[in-house]
């Protein structure tokens, strides 16, 4: 598996917004190979901004370059550009292969 993580630096104030362009979007993602889950995160509040992340699971990072290649990602991202004065600087992509799924009472390593 593989998991792609943006964080991003809400400014203080427009948490709710930003939540509302998450919650509201089109995002394709039920409709490309290899998606398995998505889950916008909330994290912890500093003095000028809120952390928040977007966590999505694929079954491989060949999958996860690929939809980030394809008309499904086009028609998500569409809109991004209107949301840059919700955060400060830049989101901030992290990548990582997964080593172990722990699920339940089961372990799986790879």
């Amino acid at each position: 598996m593989f998991i792609a993580m943006n964080r991003f630096n809400v400014i203080k104030g427009c948490e709710e917004a930003f939540e509302q362009v998450w919650l509201s979007r089109d995002s394709q993602l039920e409709k490309v190979r290899g998606f398995v889950e998505f889950h916008p995160l909330k994290g912890p509040e500093a003095d000028d901004h809120r952390l928040y992340a977007s966590h999505a699971v694929w079954r491989s990072r060949a999958d996860f370059e690929a939809w980030t290649k394809s008309e499904a990602f086009r028609a998500a991202h569409q809109k991004a550009g209107g949301n840059k004065p919700l955060y400060v600087g830049h989101p901030q992509f992290e990548g990582f292969e997964t080593i172990q799924t722990v699920s339940g009472n089961k372990s799986v390593s790879g």
